[in-house]
């Protein structure tokens, strides 16, 4: 117990100093695990900053085996910069759809337009200019020039902050300006002269597959003993939990006008959800019996597009979260009876579309459960 207690102390002084020799230790054990137990994943097996860059984005709140065959496939198809930004918005979010926050998908594209104009189709050599791009912040910068050019740039995302948190015993938010602020010093603190990029990455693995939110395998990890937190029997109380989310119940109709053989799809405006994609007409409703529900679905598909419909059946219902909402999505379907020519409607291209032909268009994953239901109906 002297052992680990002895060396269980990386803080030697208030401006949060690492000590070398705990240092020196950590690295060692760390890169010595991490050459046994990394994963075998696609993005590292290049240096190419281009598809390390993709990797990084799409692993932004999202788990690894779902992101695996996202990568591939879009690496397929935009195989560089130029290729990406070349192509057009909706193919990049058809490739994109499932993966959710489809902002990161939009910026990526812009950010490729951008380095084909500005920085002759090549990913930003310096984390400084990387970051101006959009989409691109401190961390998704130091990750691709650690990892493709081994620079000296330190990380900080969801699992090193645990992380490192519980390797400092931090007990304050570590979302928190001044937790952020500390963290960011620890983690540049830790970086060695080369192999940088290694290190990064078994932080990464460290977070994701031992140091976990809820009972993490202390038993398996590396560098136990050099871990106040462990020490001190603490895991489970740093870091901070953040606060619960207030999940807000929302009831939202999504209607499928027919118009002979077609269904209409609306492009959703910059500032709506899922915006760029496209969607059966969708609001949220708070008439419950079916007169007047229908009279609101009118009202409001009148509003948004123009037209005048006749209401039908209730197609499905799907209950999903989107952010804080708890949503009950109704899908009902509906006839198209015409143009109301003295109706104000809002934004947001409006496409019949043939049920065929659903599967070219970036939906949501709920537009795109209504539509195999649509595809697949006799």
């Amino acid at each position: 117990m002297s052992a680990t207690s002895s060396e269980a102390k990386p803080v030697r002084d208030r401006q949060t100093r690492i000590d070398v020799t705990w240092t020196r230790r950590f690295r060692r054990r760390l890169l010595a695990w991490f050459s046994r137990h990394a994963r075998d994943l696609p993005w590292r097996k290049t240096k190419d900053p281009y598809a390390i860059w993709v990797s990084e984005v799409m692993l932004q709140q999202t788990q690894v085996a779902t992101v695996v065959p996202y990568y591939e496939r879009f690496l397929r198809r935009f195989p560089d910069i130029p290729s990406l930004a070349a192509s057009d918005q909706q193919e990049v979010l058809r490739l994109w759809e499932g993966l959710g926050y489809y902002r990161r998908a939009r910026a990526m594209h812009q950010a490729a337009r951008e380095m084909v104009e500005n920085h002759n189709s090549v990913f930003p050599p310096d984390v400084a200019t990387a970051c101006s791009l959009p989409g691109i912040g401190r961390y998704t910068a130091g990750a691709v020039l650690s990892i493709a050019r081994d620079d000296r740039a330190p990380i900080l995302e969801a699992n090193t902050q645990r992380l490192l948190s519980r390797l400092i015993a931090y007990r304050g938010d570590p979302t928190s300006s001044a937790g952020q602020k500390l963290l960011w010093s620890v983690a540049e603190q830790l970086l060695p002269r080369k192999n940088v990029g290694q290190l990064n990455q078994a932080l990464m693995e460290l977070g994701a597959e031992i140091c976990t939110p809820t009972n993490p395998c202390c038993d398996g990890c590396p560098v136990a003993t050099l871990c106040p937190t462990h020490a001190a029997g603490l895991q489970d109380r740093i870091p901070m939990r953040p606060r619960k989310v207030a999940y807000e119940n929302r009831r939202e109709v999504a209607v499928v006008i027919h118009r002979r053989d077609s269904v209409l799809l609306r492009q959703c405006e910059p500032d709506e959800r899922w915006a760029g994609l496209w969607d059966f007409p969708r609001f949220a409703v708070s008439a419950k019996r079916a007169g007047p529900l229908a009279r609101e679905m009118a009202r409001k598909i009148a509003q948004m597009t123009g037209l005048e419909i006749a209401s039908g059946k209730l197609l499905t219902t799907i209950r999903h979260s989107v952010t804080r909402f708890r949503i009950t999505l109704e899908c009902h379907e509906a006839r198209y009876m015409g143009r109301l020519a003295s109706a104000r409607t809002s934004s947001g291209q409006l496409r019949w579309v043939r049920p065929d032909q659903l599967d070219r268009y970036p939906l949501s994953v709920t537009g795109r459960k209504i539509s195999r239901l649509l595809i697949e109906s006799p």
